[in-house]
């Protein structure tokens, strides 16, 4: 079993090419109505302006577990719709997740290129600088909790090109 601390990563960087506009990756990450349709299948709500607040909230077997109603908090850095938004993310899982400080999370959307008509480049950098707790958690290190954003880009993944999640969510980690 892993333990949080030896979860050492400063920054991790996720790509995954997704078979849709940048415009339907944009609204699938930004609006509550379609971002509890994949990974943890729990809502989040964004103000999209710089200094806007952002909420991730639990859904019902997150509560049944224990957690709090806001699981993750933070802040809009920069929202420039549909191809980049940056935000501070503060984990609140965990007593150790809660005391580490905020940190940075960036989306940047782009078209994937010639021959990929309709294909969106979809790059997640995490700066999980000074935050290990929340490091093992959004990596995947501890299994155990979901997969972190590895499970979830490859959910949203699935759910905008089949139009169907794969229907895990927490109660079933």
């Amino acid at each position: 079993m892993s333990t949080i601390s030896e979860t050492r990563v400063a920054t991790a960087v996720y790509q995954v090419y997704v078979k849709a506009t940048p415009e339907a990756v944009w609204d699938a990450l930004t609006n509550p109505a379609r971002n509890d349709k994949y990974g943890y299948q729990s809502r989040s709500e964004y103000e999209l302006h710089e200094g806007g607040a952002y909420r991730g909230f639990a859904n019902d077997a997150m509560r049944a577990y224990g957690s709090p109603e806001v699981v993750i908090d933070g802040e809009v850095v920069e929202a420039e719709a549909p191809r980049r938004l940056v935000q501070t993310w503060h984990a609140l899982f965990t007593p150790e997740t809660v005391a580490e400080p905020p940190t940075r999370l960036t989306f940047e959307l782009e078209d994937a290129g010639p021959g990929l008509t309709g294909v969106t480049r979809l790059t997640v950098t995490h700066e999980l600088d000074e935050a290990p707790a929340t490091a093992a958690y959004v990596t995947g290190a501890l299994p155990e909790t979901g997969g972190g954003w590895p499970f979830v880009l490859s959910d949203l993944k699935s759910l905008l090109e089949t139009g169907e999640s794969m229907g895990r969510s927490f109660d079933t980690c």
